[in-house]
């Protein structure tokens, strides 16, 4: 992954439960009963492009690829501006339990989509 490529992403620095600092990639935003909410996942390294086969230039199989981390998290509006936004955690279990049926359900379809094209 290139400088360039790397400002072309939403990329937030966060820290995880140990305090250990972990690079984030905004995965996707949706809107969930009224609420917004962000998908992040693992952000890739520089020569990492997610499938470890060592050639890339995606000549790899899919199939190799390890799964990413991601996680759901409440957006809530920041500061005197509309601009801030800070991620919290979902702490209501059944309520993190539909948002990641919504975003499952996102996936599929959009996959399906792809898969057509």
């Amino acid at each position: 992954m290139t400088a360039e490529d790397m400002e072309d992403q939403d990329l937030i620095e966060g820290v995880d439960e140990d305090g250990n600092k972990v690079l984030l990639q905004v995965v996707r935003y949706f809107f969930y009963n009224g609420e917004e909410y962000v998908v992040l996942g693992d952000a890739q390294q520089e020569d990492d492009c997610g499938c470890h086969c060592g050639e890339c230039e995606h000549s790899c199989d899919e199939d190799d690829e390890e799964p990413v981390n991601l996680y759901i998290m409440k957006v809530v509006q920041s500061g005197d501006d509309e601009e801030t936004e800070e991620f919290v955690p979902v702490e209501d279990e059944d309520l993190l339990e539909k948002l990641i049926e919504v975003v499952q359900t996102d996936f599929e379809k959009e996959s399906e989509l792809d898969d057509e094209e």
